[in-house]
């Protein structure tokens, strides 16, 4: 599961492929101030992680694992903080066609570019409402960047980006989805039908 997430997250944010490393995968990430790369571990085991943590020279470099972030702490070398605060978690879903309807004064477009959809919802003076995308791996789908304005939540808005995405990836064969979410987008899934597959557990290298 954290390989297709890793695979599906360069794909929807166009960064070069993953790096495969002997604990896991190394993600390039570009034009964000916070994050220039991050190592992310399939398995938790203390060696790998220990492994990654050393291998790390570069401030705002981030570690994500599935485990939670206290297992981990321990392990890491001087330097490493654990982000307590964007500990997220790693959903899924077996997809399956809902054929929303957009929420009323709401119009919504779809466009795809590669592997990548995007789809938005744009309110009555044209302004966008809310947003998603995801990138296609075949059987499997990565959602990412599912977002609803402040001034138009609690309308059913996420849901239907959700549920649209959804319908567009049965449409083209996948039968799995994968996205990696925050507490808040945890709620929102959950009522969709997502279920948890483990917690990502993120660290950042901060000497």
């Amino acid at each position: 599961m954290v390989r297709t997430w890793v695979a599906g997250w360069a794909v929807s944010r166009q960064t070069v492929p993953p790096v495969e490393k002997s604990w896991g995968y190394y993600i390039e990430v570009a034009d964000n101030p916070d994050e220039v790369g991050r190592h992310v571990l399939p398995e938790v085991r203390e060696s790998l992680v220990r492994s990654a943590a050393r291998s790390v020279s570069v401030p705002r470099t981030w570690m994500k694992t599935p485990a939670e972030p206290g297992e981990i702490e321990p392990w890491l070398s001087p330097g490493w903080v654990v982000a307590w605060e964007e500990t997220g978690h790693l959903m899924a879903v077996d997809l399956m066609a809902t054929h929303p309807d957009a929420p009323e004064g709401y119009t919504v477009t779809m466009e795809t570019a590669g592997a990548v959809t995007y789809v938005r919802v744009m309110d009555a003076a044209g302004g966008q409402a809310a947003q998603g995308q995801m990138a296609s791996l075949g059987e499997a789908v990565v959602v990412d960047r599912v977002m609803t304005s402040e001034a138009h939540r609690r309308r059913g808005l996420g849901h239907f980006v959700m549920r649209t995405l959804a319908d567009r990836a049965v449409e083209e064969g996948a039968v799995l989805g994968v996205l990696g979410a925050t507490d808040a987008g945890r709620a929102l899934y959950e009522t969709l039908g997502w279920k948890k597959h483990t917690t990502l557990g993120e660290c950042v290298y901060r000497p």
